[in-house]
């Protein structure tokens, strides 16, 4: 049987490649390429046609929604079922029923996302403050466009704006809003794109309309005047910095706190939270709350509850007796997101790009799109009025002969010499004698080609009026003005969130109590740790240790104290040891590298107490060197568990001490050598990883063993091994080893 001749392989491409198979081949693509040709495309299309809202302040499947609603005849006449208004919305986005009318929620005035909402709802349509409370199907929900919606389609059929094909090219739809105010900056608006996000926090309409009118008579003017800060639908208070709001005015980006209103009932003895940040929601609240009353870090609440109905959000918290409310709420803010930041990230299209805008940019960019819309719209104003100006001309001259006019059309034979008779006749062009040729037999009298000619000054007033406008930019922002005016007038609320001057807060300060009592505690080699109160060591038998362990620091202490254990991969560990339980000589204890969730393979090497973080922390390594660090850069204003760098790992760690004041230590090297010296000696440094300064001098293939306090007694000639740094030390007498081991046994 002849062999089948083998087919010669390709060679593979130097990238890693994907496999694409078919017609029973499979062939080799570049990833890259593959990336470039399927991902960035759709994250294209998530940034420019999804995600991050337009200068209208809207994002497409918002426009879509909208316009539908328009188009319906939505807009002041009675409700329809929402059902109804989601399958027509199809027509212009086709991501699916359940997504429109998502959209659809967090637009109505049911749901009470937004300052101004655009839907007018009826029916269950949740809360946003709520995350269990969810809204009734489309079948059963009813709707009809806001009248603040006039000011967002106002002129739209006057070409203020482009309009494009939908997705199957059997309709049409706007590419922006001409709204006559920066809705950009009066709804709040989130979006997360592919790389990118937005996040822009709702503002006041009197008073983001006051801006935008100073801006526009000053683009210098300042922003802090008329607009302080945002106002949020669901209320709370803003805590006011001038610095941080005015970087989030600014760049567009920051962040600001929003806190909790609350009001205490005397006779009840709760407090009911009203208000909560626009970031949470109410059972968010309720579950941390909760949490920390289990955990006893809160100690002052008797119960908690969810009250809110028909009257609006209200949170229910249940005092015990002799409790201060004000306290307690200071406390409620630091550990729960009843008070919250809000992150800003004013990221928007403009012609097509994503920028991140300040308010004086975003309103600057929004007032130069507002100018092209009323310039539109007056040209296309202008347009119809020389139109029919034109047509009235023609008219105008039929009035000085009716009779003549009348004789041509019954004169002429053919039905398409009409319209040329009266061009000669009258000297006329084809529109007006067209326009001429369709009046009906009835009006062909006087008293009506008066009056129809009388409006020949009107139109020749107005067109000289709009052509004013086009030729001068003041007219046509002086037009924007008045629109901000009527609208800030007609729509205008008070604001809902209070503003607190953040340098006016008190700041609460959160100390857990512990309880503070006297104890003993032990850190073992192997990396144990006890707690044992004094009682309980009288009473106490032998140490329990593990085979091979031993005790390596035995301290009195206070419950109160705060431990830092220190790994040998140049790591801390901080903990409190109030955190652990109390304990007897009879058990093991805590094994720290498991307690603390230290790095696998990571061990415990050394066990500092402190309460105030005074005193140094000297790090002894094997090449020689000291490191002596201030016990004060361990501390933290967070309650950070872990820090990093702690030590320098240059070279291995021989010992550790924790001295709360200068003293003497005694080195001992490989070779046997001792060096005596005072710790005043080195300067401390702040910095944690530094590698310190040569304090004994080893020779090649010697190392440093241990570093130990210095006691009186320890040494019969101690002036013998104090030498000026960086020294060998000095070889022990005879005398010294054995007086030494004595001493220590």
């Amino acid at each position: 049987m002849p062999r089948k001749k083998q087919q010669p392989q390709r060679e593979k491409p130097a990238k890693m490649q994907g496999f694409i198979a078919g017609a029973g081949e499979i062939v080799q693509q570049d990833i890259s390429d593959t990336l470039r040709q399927n991902f960035m495309p759709y994250a294209m299309s998530v940034i420019m046609s999804r995600a991050i809202p337009e200068i209208d302040g809207f994002k497409p499947s918002h426009r879509k929604l909208l316009y539908t609603m328009y188009k319906m005849g939505l807009l002041g006449s009675a409700r329809t079922k929402s059902a109804n208004i989601v399958g027509q919305t199809m027509k212009l986005n086709p991501h699916g029923d359940a997504a429109i009318y998502d959209t659809m929620v967090r637009l109505s005035r049911g749901y009470e996302a937004l300052l101004h909402p655009y839907v007018d709802s009826k029916g269950n349509f949740g809360k946003f403050y709520s995350r269990d409370m969810a809204w009734a199907a489309s079948r059963y929900t009813e709707a009809r466009l806001d009248p603040i919606c006039r000011e967002l389609f106002q002129d739209i059929d006057k070409d203020t704006v482009d309009f494009v094909d939908n997705y199957d090219s059997t309709m049409k739809e706007p590419t922006l809003l001409p709204a006559t105010f920066p809705s950009v900056l009066v709804n709040a608006n989130t979006g997360i794109a592919v790389g990118m996000a937005s996040n822009i926090c709702p503002f006041n309409l009197q008073e983001v309309c006051r801006t935008t009118i100073a801006l526009i008579r000053d683009p210098q003017a300042d922003l802090f005047a008329t607009m302080q800060a945002p106002d949020f639908p669901g209320g709370g208070q803003i805590l006011f910095d001038r610095e941080q709001m005015g970087k989030v005015y600014e760049t567009g980006r920051g962040s600001f706190r929003v806190r909790s209103r609350y009001s205490y009932d005397k006779g009840q003895n709760c407090i009911d939270v009203t208000q909560i940040p626009p970031t949470t929601t109410i059972e968010v609240i309720v579950e941390r709350v909760i949490d920390l009353v289990k955990q006893g870090k809160v100690k002052e609440i008797a119960d908690i509850r969810d009250e809110t109905g028909l009257d609006g959000l209200k949170i229910t918290i249940d005092l015990k007796r002799g409790t201060d409310p004000d306290k307690l709420m200071q406390k409620l803010f630091k550990l729960t997101t009843l008070e919250d930041s809000f992150a800003c990230n004013f990221n928007v299209l403009i012609g097509g790009v994503p920028r991140v805008l300040g308010v004086r940019e975003l309103l600057e960019e929004w007032t130069a799109f507002r100018v092209e819309c009323v310039r539109r719209r007056t040209y296309y104003d202008l347009q119809k009025k020389r139109e029919k100006l034109h047509l009235l001309q023609g008219l105008e001259l039929i009035l000085l002969d009716i009779d003549k006019a009348i004789r041509i059309v019954r004169e002429t034979e053919e039905e398409a010499e009409v319209v040329p008779n009266l061009m000669i006749g009258f000297g006329i062009d084809e529109t007006q004698a067209e326009y001429v040729a369709e009046i009906k037999l009835r009006h062909l009298n006087r008293e009506y080609i008066l009056k129809r000619t009388q409006e020949i000054a009107q139109l020749e007033e107005d067109i000289a009026r709009l052509e004013g406008i086009l030729a001068s930019k003041a007219k046509v922002k002086s037009i924007i003005v008045g629109e901000l005016e009527a609208v800030a007038q007609k729509y205008g609320q008070p604001r809902r969130s209070m503003i607190l001057y953040a340098d006016e807060v008190e700041e609460a300060e959160i100390v857990e109590e512990v309880p503070d009592y006297p104890v003993h505690l032990f850190f073992t080699k192997e990396g144990y740790f006890k707690k044992i109160t004094p009682q309980s060591l009288r009473m106490s038998g032998e140490q329990k240790l593990k085979e091979g362990d031993e005790i390596t620091q035995q301290l009195e202490e206070q419950n109160t104290a705060e431990l830092l254990f220190f790994s040998d991969r140049s790591q801390v560990y901080k903990l409190k040891a109030a955190d652990f339980a109390d304990t007897k000589a009879s058990v093991l204890g805590e094994y720290i590298p498991a307690r603390a969730q230290m790095d696998e393979g990571e061990s415990a090497v050394y066990m500092a107490v402190t309460h105030q973080y005074e005193g140094f922390m000297l790090f002894f390594f094997e090449n020689g060197k000291v490191a002596k660090v201030e016990m004060s850069a361990y501390q933290t204003k967070q309650n950070r568990k872990k820090l990093l760098n702690a030590y320098s790992d240059k070279s291995p760690l021989a010992a550790a001490l924790y001295v709360k004041e200068d003293c003497e230590v005694l080195l001992t090297a490989s070779s046997g050598r001792m060096l005596l010296f005072h710790t005043g000696l080195i300067a401390p440094k702040t910095t944690k990883n530094t590698q310190g300064v040569q304090a004994m001098n080893l020779k090649k293939g010697q190392r440093l063993m241990s570093a130990r306090l210095y006691e009186e007694g320890m040494l019969q000639n101690p002036n013998r091994y104090k030498k000026s740094l960086p020294a060998l030390g000095a070889l022990p007498e005879a005398g010294e080893t054995a007086g030494e081991q004595l001493k220590l046994s």
